[in-house]
């Protein structure tokens, strides 16, 4: 427990470092220009491909499940969306990028940290953690919600794929049942909810990395509990975001 105690205040005091005025605002702009492409550019590709097949498995595991003379042929299209819509795109592809993103952003920073680059950095005078670590905060708060979109549309182009090319169901329905009972307010909630899982995964991946002590195998064992660490808090934020915004 009071260990536990100690990692909060360091990651608290880390934070308040980090959030300090950026000595030069050309530097900061490069760099946050630098980790959009890293950080956010790069992991669209892996964004639309997981996102494309998981629409078109849970329209057909709908549909295998949940047929019946009783149900209306577009429950499937709602259902769909619905899964997209409140926990796939925003909850779900956040713990994925949190292995991603996550344990890149913790073994950057921890290799940085083993090779005492960061320490030649506060011998210059740099608020290292600050030149450091906001930009690859405010890189993953702009690109995440932009990632929750693009997830979005691809899990519908996946679920309208499986009707067109595996005929298991007519794509009129399906676009019927997308369209049924709309709620653009689900959409908002997605974003909003992944804007703070942007900064758990980002400023946590960076702690961990960031405050390395050792070698090579402290800088692996920092990306496995930063993973661990953003996915726990992630769970945990998406619980009380979602009583909070659809209670």
């Amino acid at each position: 427990m009071i260990k536990a105690l100690k990692t909060v205040g360091r990651y608290i005091i880390l934070m308040g470092r980090v959030f300090a005025r950026p000595e030069r605002i050309r530097m900061f702009f490069r760099q946050y220009v630098n980790e959009l492409e890293q950080l956010g550019v790069n992991s669209i590709g892996i964004v639309l491909l997981i996102s494309f097949f998981i629409g078109a498995v849970i329209t057909i595991q709908i549909k295998l499940n949940i047929e019946s003379p009783f149900m209306p042929r577009w429950t499937v299209g709602y259902v769909t969306r619905e899964i997209m819509l409140l926990e796939f795109s925003s909850s779900i592809m956040c713990l994925i990028l949190a292995g991603k993103v996550g344990s890149n952003i913790a073994s950057e920073l921890g290799t940085m940290r083993v090779t005492q680059q960061i320490d030649a950095l506060e011998i210059m005078g740099v608020n290292s953690a600050n030149y450091l670590i906001l930009p690859k905060i405010a890189a993953m708060v702009t690109t995440i919600p932009l990632m929750v979109t693009f997830s979005i549309f691809a899990g519908i182009i996946g679920a309208f794929c499986t009707c067109w090319f595996g005929g298991i169901m007519s794509a009129v329905d399906l676009e019927y049942g997308l369209q049924y009972m709309f709620v653009e307010w689900f959409i908002w909630c997605g974003i909003i909810k992944s804007l703070f899982f942007a900064f758990i995964i980002a400023s946590v991946s960076a702690f961990f990395g960031y405050t390395v002590e050792g070698g090579s195998i402290e800088v692996g064992k920092a990306s496995t509990d930063s993973v661990v660490c953003s996915s726990v808090l992630i769970l945990f934020a998406d619980l009380i975001l979602t009583q909070l915004l659809m209670g």
